[in-house]
């Protein structure tokens, strides 16, 4: 297996699932949506993975799979740029059919790239958010910023294991707790719940 597929395939450890959580959970809170996603890239099936799911949905889309030129999420994960949309019923990107096949059809979104050296491990997307919880940083500026620093700590915690063990050092436990801690102060805006 070649390591481009390690963040989907990989992600079954735990500090990986906890730390996928902890990016929907937070950036959901930030912006007052109704669901937050991370999907993984799989490139060995040229897929995208839910992989965490905080909101509508959660409790049965982890591990639903879709063709990674799908949508927005294949838009965003192909170019690797960010893309915000208001109005998704005007947007051709946006696959209505898919949405209405995971129970819950937003009308807004904001998705970015999770990227570490230019190399695209997935998407991150915030559904419905609320105007109310906007930040003075421009919305998409800031979740791009949160995407980096998960998509970092991420890439450390699913590639920097040595290869027998697949476990954390404790020098990879100590960075990987350190970018979750400066996740939550980057995401401590004035304003947010």
């Amino acid at each position: 297996m070649s390591s481009a597929t390690e963040p989907a395939t990989q992600s079954a450890h735990p500090v990986a699932l906890e730390l996928l959580q902890s990016v929907v959970d937070v950036a959901r809170a930030i912006f007052g949506a109704q669901a937050s996603s991370v999907f993984l890239l799989d490139e060995e099936t040229d897929e995208l993975v839910f992989q965490a799911v905080s909101g509508q949905g959660e409790e049965f889309l982890v591990g639903r799979r879709f063709p990674a030129d799908r949508g927005i999420a294949g838009w965003v994960a192909t170019s690797g740029e960010p893309m915000i949309v208001d109005r998704l019923s005007q947007n051709t990107a946006f696959d209505r059919t898919f949405a209405q096949s995971t129970q819950y059809v937003p009308d807004a979104l904001m998705a970015v790239p999770l990227l570490h050296d230019h190399q695209t491990l997935g998407v991150l997307e915030v559904l419905d958010p609320s105007p109310q919880t906007r930040s003075s940083l421009d919305e998409l500026e800031l979740l791009s910023m949160f995407a980096r620093q998960a998509a970092t700590a991420l890439r450390l915690v699913t590639h920097h294991r040595p290869a027998a063990t697949r476990a954390l050092t404790p020098d990879d436990h100590v960075t990987a707790t350190r970018l979750l801690t400066q996740l939550h102060e980057l995401l401590n805006v004035p304003g947010t719940p």
